[in-house]
C-alpha cells in the first residue's frame, strides 16, 4: 500500500509499505478514505518535536471504513464508516474512565510514565504507524473508533478526528463562561476551531491574533476581532480593545513554532533553553489579572521556558495538555449531525494522497488558502 513515510528531518516520501495486520484481539483494520496534514506533522518533519523513528508512517487524522476486526471488538461491523481519534486510549484504565484518554496507562507500549500515545508520532508515543496511508491498524478499536452517521459528510468528519476536538478542548480548558472576552493566539486550523468553540461556550467577544491575511480573514468571518501582530503590538491592541483590563481567557493554539514579528521563521532550529515562545509571552501579558491561559499548541519535552513570575504575580490559572479526543468526538459528531455546527468551512484544500509531498511543502510554507489540507486515499 502507499503511505507517507518519515525518513529523517526534512525528508518524507510516499512509499510502498506492507499492509497492516491484526495483532491483538481489540485491533481493527480500517481502509482510510481521508486523512489530513496537521501542524503537529510539521513539528515532526522540521525536528522541533524530535524522536521520530525512520520508517514511521506519518499522520494522526483519519476517517475510513472498517475492513477487519479482532475477536475482542464487539461493537463494530465490517463496512462501518468511522472516525479515528488522534490520541489512543484503552478505555479501561482509571485515566480513560475519567476522560483523560491522552494519559492512558495502557496504550503506550513504553509504559504508563511515557505519556500520550498517538498515531504517526515519535518513539516516545509508541510509535504507532500513522494514518496518511491506505490502511491502518487501530488498537483498542472498540474504544478508538467512533461510528459516523450518514448525515455527517467525509469533509466534516475528517475535521472531527483531531483539530475540532483540540480547539474545543482548548476552550474547555480555558474555562470560558458567558460574557467572557477570549483571545486566541494563532489562527491556523486549531485556532479557528478554538474561536468557534469559544463562541459555543458562551464567549461574548473573541480576539484573534495572527499575521497571515487568509487566516485573519477566516477568523473575521467567524466574528472574531482580528489583530495582525505584523502591523501592531498585540498586547497593546488587546488592552485597547478591553478597556485596559486584558482578556479573561487566552488560548495558545500555536506552540513551539510561534513567531515574533521581527524574527524570521526558523523551522527546526529550536533548542532547549531558548526564551519562551512568543505566544506564551503575549498571552501572559495580555490576560487580565486572575485570567486563565489554556495551552493546546505543541511544546516538546525539554522546552522549559515560561514567564512563570509574571503569571504568578497576576494570579493566572494555567491549564494545558494533549487533547483527550475520544472524550469529545461523540459529542461533536452529534452537534454536526444535528446541524448545530458545520466545521467544513475550515477545510480549504483537498488533495490526492499521490500529491502529498507537494501538499506538505505548500502547507509548511503557509501558502495563501492552504489553511487545512485533507488527503484523499
Amino acid at each position: 500500500m502507499k503511505a507517507v513515510v518519515f525518513h529523517g528531518v526534512g525528508d518524507i516520501r510516499l512509499d510502498s509499505v506492507p499492509e497492516p495486520r491484526l495483532e491483538d484481539p481489540t485491533d481493527a483494520i480500517v481502509r482510510i478514505t481521508s486523512s489530513a496534514i496537521c501542524g503537529t506533522d510539521l513539528h515532526l518533519v522540521r525536528g522541533t518535536m524530535p524522536g521520530v523513528k525512520p520508517g514511521t508512517v506519518l499522520g494522526h487524522e483519519g476517517i475510513g471504513v472498517v475492513e477487519e476486526v479482532g475477536r475482542g471488538v464487539r461493537n463494530l461491523d465490517i463496512g462501518d464508516r468511522v472516525v479515528i481519534p488522534s490520541t489512543i486510549g484503552c478505555g479501561s484504565c482509571s485515566y480513560c474512565r475519567a476522560g483523560y484518554f491522552a494519559q492512558c496507562d495502557t496504550a503506550n507500549p513504553n509504559g504508563p510514565e511515557a505519556g500520550t500515545a498517538f498515531f504517526g508520532g515519535p518513539e516516545s508515543t509508541g510509535p504507532f504507524q500513522g494514518l496518511q496511508a491506505e490502511f491502518v491498524r487501530v488498537p483498542f478499536a472498540n474504544v478508538g473508533l467512533v461510528k459516523l452517521p450518514k448525515e455527517v459528510t467525509d469533509e466534516q468528519a475528517i475535521l472531527i478526528s483531531d483539530i475540532f476536538p483540540t480547539g474545543y478542548f482548548g476552550a474547555d480548558l480555558a474555562e470560558i463562561s458567558d460574557g467572557d472576552i477570549v483571545v486566541v493566539f494563532g489562527c491556523g486550523p486549531v485556532g479557528q476551531f478554538a474561536i468557534l468553540s469559544a463562541r459555543l461556550m458562551g464567549a461574548d467577544r473573541v480576539l484573534a491574533v495572527d499575521c497571515l491575511p487568509d487566516r485573519l480573514e477566516m477568523a473575521r468571518t467567524q466574528g472574531a476581532e482580528v489583530i495582525d501582530f505584523a502591523s501592531e503590538d498585540p498586547v497593546e491592541a488587546i488592552r485597547e480593545l478591553t478597556g485596559g483590563i486584558g482578556a479573561d481567557r487566552a488560548i495558545d493554539a500555536v506552540g513551539v513554532d510561534a513567531e515574533a514579528p521581527d524574527e524570521p521563521h526558523q523551522s527546526g532550529q529550536w533548542q532547549p533553553g531558548e526564551a519562551p515562545a512568543q505566544s506564551l509571552k503575549w498571552a501572559t501579558q495580555g490576560l487580565a489579572k486572575a485570567g486563565t491561559l489554556a495551552i493546546v499548541g505543541v511544546y516538546p519535552p525539554g522546552f522549559e521556558s515560561f514567564p512563570i513570575g509574571q503569571a504568578m504575580n497576576k494570579n493566572l490559572t494555567l491549564k494545558m495538555g494533549n487533547c483527550n479526543h475520544r472524550k469529545y468526538i461523540p459529542h461533536l459528531v452529534k452537534m454536526v449531525r444535528s446541524g448545530e455546527v458545520d466545521p467544513e468551512g475550515i477545510l480549504t484544500r483537498q488533495e490526492p494522497l499521490t500529491s502529498v509531498i507537494e501538499a506538505y511543502e505548500k502547507f509548511d510554507q503557509r501558502r495563501n488558502g492552504w489553511i487545512k489540507v485533507a488527503l484523499a486515499a
